[in-house]
């Protein structure tokens, strides 16, 4: 019983990881690295990226 348990839970760590993996290279090639490391991605979505700071005004 112990075994089968102990067997799923790698199945579904395995599965995790390999679900984790796929999103990373997928976010990796659809966004630039100066959008990921940004805090301002919401702000330069919504103001753009050359009013420095002017929240659109």
């Amino acid at each position: 019983m112990w075994d089968a348990i102990i067997w799923a839970a790698w199945i579904i760590s395995a599965v995790l990881f390999l679900w984790m993996f796929v999103d990373f290279l997928g976010v990796n090639k659809k966004y630039d690295e100066g959008v990921l490391l940004s805090s301002r991605e919401g702000v330069d979505d919504l103001f753009g990226t050359g009013n420095n700071g002017s929240r659109g005004k």
